[in-house]
């Protein structure tokens, strides 16, 4: 079984708190420092795929090296994520939740299922 099956995202913040306090960080990671290593990591995400056309992304998520580094700077986002979230009180699941419905209201089926008119009208 795979740990998302099993893991909370409490037990994913506490053992970044405790990581970080370990190493007296808290001082370096106020929200903006949080919000940079946010942007920072998903920037070295992007580095992965760009100018890579949808055929050569397939790829290399068949090379276990290429996936491990991509999963990797996966990684990376989600810790700053939590880290934001554990340093702020911020409950992910209930905004996410909250955020989902906004967007089902925003985006209902009926008018966004199929609907590709972005890209057909370039």
């Amino acid at each position: 079984m795979k740990m998302d099956h099993s893991t909370k995202i409490q037990e994913l913040k506490e053992k970044i708190k405790q990581f970080c306090e370990d190493r007296d960080w808290d001082q370096y990671h106020g929200a903006k420092e949080l919000s940079i290593g946010v942007i920072t990591e998903a920037s070295e995400l992007l580095e992965h795929f760009r100018f890579k056309s949808e055929k050569e992304i397939e790829e290399f998520f068949k090379d276990n090296n290429k996936k491990e580094k991509i999963s990797e700077e996966v990684a990376d986002v989600l810790y700053f994520i939590l880290r934001f979230a554990q340093r702020y009180d911020i409950d992910l699941a209930t905004v996410l939740n909250k955020k989902m419905e906004k967007n089902e209201q925003k985006y209902p089926l009926e008018k966004s299922k199929g609907s590709n008119k972005k890209y057909t009208e370039l």
